[in-house]
């Protein structure tokens, strides 16, 4: 992770045949094309990559989980249940279609604690939202059986853990629901990008029809076509999902050497006292993009942060303090800045966050490191930095 680091000949390749073509709108000017429909190829090939029936591309993670929050219809007034630890997109895609986050206590998974979850579930609550923060999934098995059990949603935020599984099944096709993410920084990349998968028909019809201003894409003509409901402009770009098109190929060799330089992390980390590891669901493989561990201590996991930075360990966060993906940064959603009037049912709960205890959510962000693990490095190098990681952890 992440993908640029492999950016070659075949992304230049797929972007300069829309570029010949001169067409970068993924619909319509079907007779220029040449037969050079790179949305259409990118879903096909992503879905049977997934092991789903359909995707949508849209422009971006969190149009996709926008997206797919409002084709499955969750609404003004409905509650999605979402953890403390993820990135600014999942509240944000919630909040844009008027719906009330949720926020509850993440577990030793670093994602959705099941027992919170269920606890967290009110005649008002429409779906679960499980992130698969850093590279490893949700205790899926538990929250589906909570889903099934009170007739909810699972929506899969799967955007930092692509080419995971869980019981054999890829992460983001467990659920009703899943979402990609394709910015410039994940596993592939489109440079700006994103994906909903599922195999609920009506969801991907809605998917397709929302995310273009609720065009019905039926025909050949763009301006004949009907709208039957509203929708927004969340549509990928014909350029992004060339670069998609070739970086797909790529995801296989992508996560062997994440595999490979993970093992190598993992394995020098596991003889230092103190340090213990993100726990895995039984029946999960990560995708190996981040190894998480946990220090006896918030105080040792700061002093390690601030070691290991300073020896030139570049790509080691300590989310506890970070402004875009614990709770604890997010002032601006705790206080409801917004640009404009917020529905009174979401500001409500907003401000009751202020006084929410998630101690239990502290207890294991404030212990935590996670090291990136990109694909560019060499083998001596991986070692090198293993080496220098476990001399400084050992002293802390």
């Amino acid at each position: 992770m992440p993908g640029f680091e492999v950016f070659g000949n075949e992304e230049r390749a797929e972007v300069n045949d829309v570029l010949e073509s001169g067409v970068l709108m993924r619909y319509g000017f079907d007779a220029m094309r040449n037969g050079h429909w790179k949305a259409k190829e990118f879903e096909e090939a992503f879905a049977k990559r997934m092991q789903v029936e359909h995707c949508q591309l849209v422009s971006s993670g969190t149009a996709a989980l926008t997206v797919a929050l409002a084709a499955a219809g969750v609404g003004a007034g409905d509650e999605v249940i979402m953890p403390t630890f993820t990135f600014v997109a999942s509240f944000e895609s919630i909040m844009a279609i008027g719906a009330i986050p949720v926020l509850v206590d993440i577990d030793d998974t670093l994602t959705l604690d099941p027992v919170a979850v269920e606890k967290a579930i009110t005649s008002k609550t429409k779906c679960v939202m499980p992130v698969h923060m850093c590279g490893s999934m949700a205790d899926l098995k538990a929250l589906k059986r909570i889903c099934d059990t009170h007739d909810l949603l699972l929506l899969e935020d799967a955007c930092q853990a692509i080419g995971g599984t869980f019981d054999g099944k890829p992460l983001g096709s467990y659920g009703d629901l899943g979402c990609f993410s394709f910015d410039f920084v994940k596993t592939i990349t489109c440079g700006e990008g994103g994906a909903v998968i599922t195999n609920n028909s009506q969801f991907k019809t809605h998917a397709d029809q929302y995310q273009d201003h609720g065009h019905d894409h039926i025909g050949k003509d763009r301006g004949a076509e009907t709208h039957p409901h509203l929708g927004y402009n969340f549509r990928i770009s014909e350029l992004n999902a060339a670069v998609g098109v070739a970086q797909l190929r790529k995801l296989d060799d992508i996560l062997n050497f994440q595999k490979k330089h993970y093992t190598t992390f993992k394995d020098a980390l596991q003889e230092v006292e103190g340090v213990s590891f993100r726990r895995i669901p039984e029946g999960g493989e990560a995708n190996y993009s981040f190894l998480n561990i946990f220090l006896p201590s918030e105080e040792k996991a700061k002093k390690a942060h601030k070691a290991l930075s300073e020896a030139g360990i570049d790509g080691c966060f300590y989310w506890y303090t970070n402004n875009w993906h614990y709770i604890n940064g997010w002032e601006h959603l705790q206080d409801g800045k917004s640009l404009g009037t917020l529905p009174t049912a979401v500001s409500t709960a907003l401000e009751k966050l202020k006084n929410t205890d998630f101690s239990a959510s502290d207890h294991w962000m404030g212990r935590t490191l996670s090291f990136l693990v990109k694909i560019g490095w060499s083998e001596e190098e991986v070692r090198s930095r293993a080496h220098t990681m476990k001399q400084i952890l050992q002293k802390i």
